[in-house]
């Protein structure tokens, strides 16, 4: 949306986590309100509409009748934890909770940089915004650990570090692909 601008492209509006998409990662996206290239969808209207709020939960309305479904399917994103994460950054601030999303991108730039075969980056992208901080640092040690002799090749080091993610995830039962909508 032309003229729509916010100061964090990185935590969307409506709660996505920007910073750990793949859109955004390939410069395709600057963001939610990150200027031209930003995706436009009806909740940065209503933004606008209301004097540019620059996150939802802001309104004296939300969650609105535009939140019925939302976390129900993903886009090139995942929506799974878009609720959650607005009511964390509600309860610990904005300023806690894009501490922690800085953590998790650097957690997600390490994975792409180190692990990622060329097949990997989008299944990397949900597993750091699906899984809490915590449980990435486990992982990020148990893959660190068993692949530091550098004995392995990168497709074989991509495929323990997606193993491990979803060991764990698989324990929490959250799948780590995008729920698409169904095909009419």
């Amino acid at each position: 949306m032309k003229k729509f601008q916010r100061s964090n492209n990185l935590f969307s509006l409506c709660g996505l986590n920007c910073g750990l998409c793949s859109m955004h990662l390939d410069h395709y996206c600057p963001g939610c309100g990150g200027g031209p290239g930003n995706q436009p969808c009806a909740i940065t209207r209503c933004s606008q509409q209301r004097g540019g709020m620059e996150y939802c939960y802001l309104c004296d309305e939300y969650p609105c009748e535009k939140y019925d479904g939302i976390d129900a399917f993903d886009s090139f994103i995942t929506h799974r934890n878009q609720l959650k994460d607005v009511k964390k950054a509600r309860e610990i601030g904005m300023d806690a909770y894009q501490a922690e999303l800085a953590e998790k991108m650097e957690i997600l730039k390490y994975l792409l940089a180190n692990y990622n075969d060329g097949r990997r980056k989008s299944f990397f992208c949900l597993a750091v915004n699906l899984l809490e901080l915590p449980d990435l640092k486990l992982v990020i040690d148990q893959i660190t650990s068993e692949t530091g002799s550098d004995q392995l090749s990168l497709k074989d080091k991509a495929k323990l570090a997606a193993s491990r993610f979803n060991t764990l995830a698989e324990k929490q039962n959250i799948v780590l692909k995008l729920n698409r909508k169904p095909k009419r």
